[in-house]
């Protein structure tokens, strides 16, 4: 049986500004497929690699050392924020055990739980970094992230209360909240920290425990953000950090991009509860600039190296993509909450993008290497990642590093994947919506009774969904299945029968009848492949062309090409048909695509970069067959060349 309230990371109480209501990780499981796969090998082998990492890079122990029985004179080791890495580790391992009980889970949360108490003060305030004395509390908020370290504290507590119904670590968080609304509540500080995150915290524990005055924290930082308060004159400005226009007036994101997106995140969940259309609207705002003009074709978000930043609108490039994991799964956090906020399925469509794509890419098949930014072309194969040392983030080497001194993406990915069933479906008044296509079994409680779906795919490998009816009312209601923004038609049946129905603006196809179990609808998907081209504003990718078939984004990889085949020198004939065949990388299941490419002659160019375009050398070539993968598969082969907008032959 599931719980009254859904056991899942986002729960907004006031029911007046919400489109759909989540559901939880007690009524929504994976059951099949690469995801359930990748849940087994998230609870399995991530976690461990993890906490190994996490003590041996002495994050654990900068809080252990604090315990004042310990005696422990050892110096802080580490980045000023890495308390944040372990408090999303945790909060990964508090979400799993909603999925799946394990007793050495419940005492690695019971003893880092001890730790934690430990350290902390009196009033309630814990930061390993302050409390080695480098730093003084709240004194440099524009780089200390207390109180975002603090917010990932809050959410870890959140997540053991409602997986468990544990009190431990739910009250240590409680104490921190409180010792933030005592020092910066009703104005008695008008600053924020420099890294936001402390407004999603504050608003879930608004949801968790009915106290307004955390609602009131998190709308006070949002309010007084964005008027210059922090002192960015020794680091960034003051828009890498979203203090030079408030939120409210600001029409697009800039800045540090993990930063304006987990605000923005915030903002909605602070719409949400308030119901003040101005956050909304600028939330929509913002959002709708980020996806039309600042948004790669994997989901990747963020093109700068330099600040970890938004560029301009359309500056894209793709061999200079910084695009981090974190920015990518904050957009499918807002999203996520902008879905429930509008009901509009383009935020499910963006979540999707950015799971299968980037995300997927993050991390190896073997789940214990990872990605800090992802580019989106390759041409050298770097160097492979050394396995016991740890880069600090930006130097993206030929494969995925197994941890980083700036291990903020591995539990971003671990929570991500622990919390994936609640992002599946969602249900209102009327009836259900199914999102996101995950072979899973679904429970809702409407108001006409209790219903129950089994969904059954192979999706992306082909695009059939059936959807069982397994439990009823005897009452009508509406199942409404998302149309995906790539797909071109939509087949729809019940139990053996074509259905005409179309989608509606929000993007969704309803059917409302009496169902009764047994009951099969099935969703039918045209899975092909296709030609992107991006907009003629993205001057680094004008005149290429990229591969998606269905939510997959491909990449060509030089581990797949013949052994003349130069990837920087291809073109693609556009006008010739795509083929499609099953195959696999590395032993994951997958479909391959082949393309005619053409492989141009540069050796006419000797000399020189540049030529009069009057007297500029004939560049030749001949036909070859190019193969692409999904793009969330490349470099686990190792270093390789890899590219996904490949110019078109003219």
């Amino acid at each position: 049986m599931h719980s009254a309230r859904p056991i899942a990371p986002v729960i907004p109480v006031n029911q007046r500004n919400i489109a759909f209501r989540p559901i939880g990780l007690d009524a929504a499981r994976i059951v099949d497929g690469p995801w359930a796969q990748w849940q087994h090998d998230n609870r399995k082998v991530t976690m461990a690699h993890s906490f190994e990492w996490l003590e041996r890079d002495g994050t654990i122990d900068n809080l252990r050392r604090l315990d004042p029985q310990a005696g422990d004179d050892r110096p802080r080791r580490g980045l000023w924020f890495t308390d944040s890495d372990l408090y999303k580790a945790l909060e990964a391992v508090a979400w799993d055990s909603a999925l799946e009980q394990s007793n050495e889970r419940d005492a690695l949360i019971a003893d880092l739980a001890g730790i934690i108490g430990r350290a902390q003060q009196p009033d309630g305030y814990v930061n390993s970094f302050v409390q080695a004395g480098l730093d003084v509390r709240w004194d440099n908020l524009v780089k200390s992230h207390e109180l975002y370290c603090m917010g990932h504290l809050i959410q870890a507590g959140i997540a053991d209360r409602r997986a468990t119904g544990r009190s431990e670590l739910f009250t240590i968080a409680i104490k921190a909240a409180d010792v933030i609304v005592e020092d910066f509540g009703g104005l008695r500080r008008d600053d924020t920290d420099g890294h936001e995150e402390i407004e999603m915290a504050l608003v879930e524990l608004y949801r968790e425990t009915g106290e307004r005055k955390y609602l009131e924290m998190a709308e006070q930082f949002v309010d007084v953000r964005g008027h210059g308060v922090l002192d960015a004159s020794l680091h960034f400005d003051s828009a890498y950090y979203q203090d030079a226009i408030p939120v409210r007036d600001e029409t697009t994101v800039t800045g540090h991009a993990v930063r304006a997106i987990y605000l923005l995140a915030g903002v909605v969940d602070l719409y949400l509860e308030t119901g003040e259309k101005a956050l909304l609207d600028a939330a929509l705002e913002q959002w709708s600039s980020m996806t039309a003009t600042k948004t790669y074709l994997t989901g990747a978000v963020g093109s700068r190296f330099a600040g970890e930043a938004f560029g301009d609108s359309y500056e894209l490039p793709p061999d200079l993509a910084y695009g981090e994991t974190c920015a990518t799964i904050g957009n499918m956090m807002l999203s996520w909450r902008l879905l429930l906020a509008t009901g509009q399925s383009r935020f499910a469509d963006a979540f999707e993008r950015g799971l299968y794509n980037l995300f997927a890419a993050s991390t190896s098949i073997e789940r214990t290497a990872f990605f800090y930014n992802n580019p989106a072309q390759r041409r050298a194969p770097y160097p492979a990642a050394p396995t016991d040392t740890r880069p600090l983030r930006a130097d993206a080497p030929g494969t995925r590093p197994t941890w980083f001194e700036c291990a903020c993406c591995p539990p971003n990915i671990m929570r991500t994947i622990a919390t994936l069933p609640a992002y599946l479906a969602s249900n209102d008044d009327s009836g259900v919506q199914l999102h996101q296509f995950v072979a899973a079994d679904l429970v809702f409680e409407l108001g006409a009774g209790a219903v129950s779906l089994s969904v059954q795919t192979q999706y992306p490998l082909d695009g059939r969904v059936a959807i069982t009816v397994t439990e009823a009312p005897d009452n009508p209601f509406t199942l409404s299945v998302r149309r995906p923004d790539w797909a071109d038609a939509l087949g729809v049946a019940i139990n053996g029968g074509s259905v005409d129905v179309d989608a509606t603006d929000a993007g969704y196809v309803p059917i409302t009848r009496t169902w009764e179990a047994g009951d099969v609808l099935v969703i039918d998907i045209p899975m092909h492949p296709r030609l992107t081209v991006a907009h003629p504003a993205v001057d680094a990718v004008r005149g290429t062309v990229a591969i998606e078939r269905g939510p997959v984004v491909y990449a060509f990889e030089s581990v797949d090409q013949a052994d003349d085949v130069d990837l920087n020198r291809v073109e693609l004939l556009a006008e010739r048909p795509l083929a499609e065949r099953l195959g696999d990388v590395e032993g994951q299941e997958t479909v391959l695509i082949t393309a005619a490419g053409y492989l141009r002659d540069d050796t006419s160019w000797t000399g020189t970069g540049w030529h009069s375009r009057a007297d500029a050398p004939p560049v030749d070539g001949r036909p070859v067959e190019l193969v692409a993968i999904p793009y969330s598969l490349w470099a686990n082969r190792g270093p390789s060349v890899m590219r996904i907008f490949v110019p078109e032959h003219r």
